[in-house]
């Protein structure tokens, strides 16, 4: 187990009224594997990944509980703990793209900023059907697709050798071959004894890549199932019409 989450209760208070967000999210992250929280947009699943390494706003968000990193109390870390643990063990690929990265700035900043030598930024970027660091670095982030800007923003999740990485809607703009790609890219991370995370309401694309999988609905997340459990024995569950429903869209 590398992460854990102990977390009783995530309220929201907006304009003097307080409201339940999340609740009893208890779960274990183990390497070598990738699990998938699944749910409906605006069930709670950004709310919930960002508590993990206390990236909600304190001024309206309240986090009963703690998570855990290998054994240390995330939210007892100091903050230049916290800045190195966000930095280079625990990664986000967030679904906003926009906000990954600052339009007034070309890629050579980013590019810099993560201390890696030319070569290996090089063969990353080919790694990722991207064009050479040359081109890319003169690049501003307006100037680029959304699917190039999803494969960016995970290969900079990858550069610094994190042990967890955490998606949010990674299939959301992108096409079926860059789809493809970052499934690839995903299992090749964890056979190196990584750990993912994705949340997603992509029920075709968490089938074909998790190891284990929870759904988000109410506030509350199920336990987590392997995928033949979750998809095979799904009746009666919170999820079941969730799975129906996408099985006639096939």
């Amino acid at each position: 187990m590398i992460f854990k989450a102990d977390i009783q209760k995530i309220t929201l208070t907006d304009q003097k009224e307080t409201r339940t967000l999340l609740e009893n999210l208890n779960f274990n992250i183990e390497s070598g594997k990738i699990y998938t929280i699944l749910g409906k947009n605006g069930s709670g699943k950004t709310t919930l990944i960002k508590s993990f390494t206390k990236l909600l706003s304190d001024a309206v968000y309240k986090v009963e509980g703690s998570t855990f990193w290998e054994n240390e109390n995330i939210y007892k870390m100091n903050d230049t703990r916290l800045l190195d643990l966000r930095r280079n063990e625990i990664r986000y690929v967030l679904q906003d793209l926009t906000f990954n990265f600052d339009p007034l700035k070309k890629f050579k900043y980013y590019f810099e900023k993560t201390g890696s030598l030319k070569e290996i930024i090089n063969e990353q970027l080919k790694s990722f059907l991207l064009p050479d660091y040359g081109t890319v670095s003169r690049l501003h982030p307006y100037e680029i697709s959304g699917g190039m800007a999803q494969r960016l923003s995970l290969m900079f999740a990858l550069l610094p050798n994190p042990k967890f990485i955490i998606l949010d809607e990674p299939t959301s703009a992108v096409d079926y071959s860059n789809i493809n790609l970052i499934k690839f890219k995903l299992k090749e991370f964890v056979k190196n004894d990584g750990a993912v995370l994705i949340v997603t309401h992509d029920l075709g694309f968490a089938k074909e890549i998790s190891d284990q999988l929870a759904f988000l609905q109410g506030g509350i997340l199920s336990d987590f199932k392997n995928s033949n459990d979750f998809f095979n024995n799904h009746q009666a569950t919170p999820y079941s019409n969730f799975i129906n429903s996408y099985n006639e869209l096939r």
